[in-house]
């Protein structure tokens, strides 16, 4: 075969594909069109969701800043006299900025800040004694996805048990954290938690086991350092 010949035939092959493509998109052109569209819009919809998103997450984290702030305002004292942004009282205080933390829960639970808000909320209604309410809240945060979170969640809840006559869920949940730690909460800080509970049931030789532990690993850390005191003078 030529050069001619193969020349005349690429062309031939390139005139029917192009012919092809230019018969199928006219019988499906409402088809093409409408996929088109869809594309845009979809497109569309993803830039537009992704903006919503970065300025609903700004929002979030500012609104939990400003609770936060409330949450750390100095109380009255001899050097800090009453005045704007200091509270009378721990209790005042806390509800104040249990009101702002279940806010922002309320408005931006899809968000990493409104889970936050949550376990400050949940934190808060435990120093105001609302125990009930506590522990839904803190509830809620313990089931996230979010490690760091939920255990920090769980760990307040064991407290809560605990104060509240519920050694054995306490301890449940002292274990998960020492099976399953993060970056939050340690196992060490977990282990130490459930020593004083059992210390305070009485039963020293577990919280001695668990102090010692605790010791042995973490030599040169703050959690070593309190299980050294703890154990007491060798």
């Amino acid at each position: 075969m030529d050069t001619r010949t193969r020349h005349a035939l690429k062309k031939d092959k390139f005139a029917l594909a192009a012919a092809s493509s230019a018969s199928w998109v006219s019988v499906h052109r409402a088809s093409v069109v409408r996929w088109s569209i869809t594309a845009v819009v979809v497109l569309v919809a993803l830039l537009g969701a992704w903006v919503f998103g970065d300025v609903e997450s700004a929002a979030a984290n500012s609104a939990l800043g400003a609770a936060m702030d409330v949450y750390t305002a100095p109380l009255v004292t001899p050097e800090t006299p009453a005045g704007t942004g200091v509270y009378s009282t721990a209790a005042d205080r806390a509800k104040e900025a249990n009101r702002q933390f279940l806010a922002v829960a309320q408005k931006y639970g899809w968000l990493s800040a409104g889970i936050k808000a949550r376990y400050f909320a949940g934190v808060t209604y435990q120093e105001m004694g609302q125990n009930a309410s506590a522990e839904t809240e803190l509830k809620t945060v313990a089931n996230s996805s979010n490690r760091n979170l939920s255990n920090l969640a769980k760990l307040a809840l064991a407290n809560l048990y605990h104060q509240t006559g519920r050694d054995s869920q306490a301890i449940e949940i002292y274990n998960q954290l020492i099976a399953k730690p993060s970056v939050t909460v340690s196992a060490p800080v977990a282990q130490l938690d459930l020593a004083d509970l059992y210390a305070a049931q009485g039963k020293r030789d577990q919280a001695r086991a668990l102090w010692a532990k605790v010791e042995d690993a973490d030599k040169q850390g703050a959690a070593g350092s309190i299980a050294a005191q703890k154990l007491g003078p060798k």
